[in-house]
């Protein structure tokens, strides 16, 4: 499967982005597809999740109440509407496919395919 993310920019904290991520290939074999970021030095951090099929959803507390992911089964789109972003949501923002049905997709575990990165910056 390819993945391929958008949406990202420079916004005002408080204020919102929409990311998205376009899904080709191999989709019928996905499980859950996840949103992660990472700042430089620090870790790869997950944000949120989605299964596929059923749409249940998991997100990290420092997304819950502000984000929301949801997906489009026909066009093989999940997108991530970020709201209230504060400077510390700045970040480059990475899609992921699960494609084996990991137990821990919902605490970021188990993604083996990755989009390319879209830059999020939350300016104070």
């Amino acid at each position: 499967v390819q993945l391929q993310a958008s949406g990202g920019g420079l916004v005002q904290a408080g204020g919102s982005l929409r990311l998205s991520c376009a899904a080709s290939g191999r989709t019928a074999s996905t499980d859950a597809m996840g949103w992660f970021r990472q700042t430089p030095g620090k870790e790869r951090e997950f944000v949120a999740a989605i299964k596929w099929s059923i749409g249940r959803t998991a997100y990290a507390d420092s997304a819950k109440g502000r984000f929301t992911i949801s997906r489009d089964y026909a066009k093989n789109t999940v997108d991530l509407q970020m709201n209230s972003l504060k400077p510390e949501d700045t970040a480059v923002y990475y899609c992921a496919a699960d494609m084996d049905g990991s137990s821990l997709w919902y605490r970021g575990s188990g993604y083996g395919y990755w989009g390319q990165g879209t830059q999020v910056t939350v300016s104070s």
